[in-house]
């Protein structure tokens, strides 16, 4: 278990370095990364740089974390994450939300690559999402579990909103603008590393779930337990496959080409949204 001073240790190790001071947050998915690139006056920190941020070992996640300006407003951008099914604990795949926070931050803006388990999804097409069914949290893999300490967030959470309204409308507001295809649905998270069975995506369609991915709704209890806003995107990278009689097989290669169509689509609502950030 970590302790406020190691999330502060770790903030003041990444803001000594920095002349700019982050206010949001970003985390980016598998094959989203080169989105980090459209940030000016960049400083670039490896993960392995700083004290207790778990490095991620999946193809498509750099491991650095990038700080600069989009929009006019000064963002630390996570180009990769770690995963719960890589090894590490809730606490430690959590742990850079928890650093976000220590350097003052009030926003998180979290992305993932998600099977499209919704009919109406195409590859390519974003998600923003609206709730979520944290499956690894409801049977026993959840961040907050454990002592609590009051200073970083209420023992009991409540998640009716999770995900922050006008952030949402404001997403919803830029897409339409520019003819982006932007749905609003349920998130579903699982452990991994396994790609899901068709009867499993035929359960998960059947309890209300609009795709599913392997990341993402830890981070979004972290970040309200800390009071801060959350808005999240999911990037549809594959359609989710639920019937067994198919040649068809989900990879982790078409999740990474897909992102050459959402990285484009999603800097544009992004940077929308920066732009006229809501208070």
């Amino acid at each position: 278990m970590y302790t406020k001073d190691d999330f502060q240790r770790a903030a003041n190790t990444i803001l000594d370095r920095l002349t700019l001071q982050p206010q949001i947050g970003m985390v980016l998915g598998s094959g989203l990364g080169k989105l980090a690139d459209e940030l000016s006056a960049r400083t670039i920190i490896p993960y392995a740089e700083i004290p207790g941020w778990s490095a991620s070992t999946v193809h498509g996640h750099q491991g650095n974390l990038v700080i600069g300006e989009l929009e006019e407003q000064v963002v630390a951008v996570m180009q990769g994450r770690a995963h719960f099914y890589e090894g590490y604990s809730m606490q430690q795949v959590t742990f850079p939300i928890r650093v976000m926070k220590a350097m003052g931050m009030h926003t998180v803006i979290l992305t993932n690559a998600a099977g499209g388990i919704n009919k109406d999804y195409a590859v390519g097409d974003l998600m923003l999402l609206e709730d979520h069914i944290n499956l690894p949290g409801m049977v026993g893999a959840n961040p907050l579990m454990g002592a609590n300490d009051e200073s970083l967030g209420l023992r009991f959470l409540g998640l009716a909103q999770a995900y922050d309204r006008p952030l949402r409308e404001q997403a919803l507001q830029v897409a339409a603008q520019h003819d982006i295809p932007l749905h609003s649905g349920v998130y579903c998270s699982l452990s991994g590393p396994a790609f899901e069975t068709p009867a499993e995506i035929r359960m998960l369609r059947a309890w209300g779930a609009d795709a599913v991915g392997m990341s993402t709704t830890h981070e979004v209890l972290v970040a309200r337990h800390a009071g801060m806003r959350v808005l999240a995107f999911s990037g549809i990278t594959n359609c989710a496959i639920d019937q067994v009689d198919t040649d068809l097989e989900t990879n982790h290669e078409e999740v990474l080409e897909s992102g050459e169509i959402i990285v484009p689509r999603l800097t544009t609502v992004l940077k929308g949204v920066l732009n006229d950030f809501p208070t």
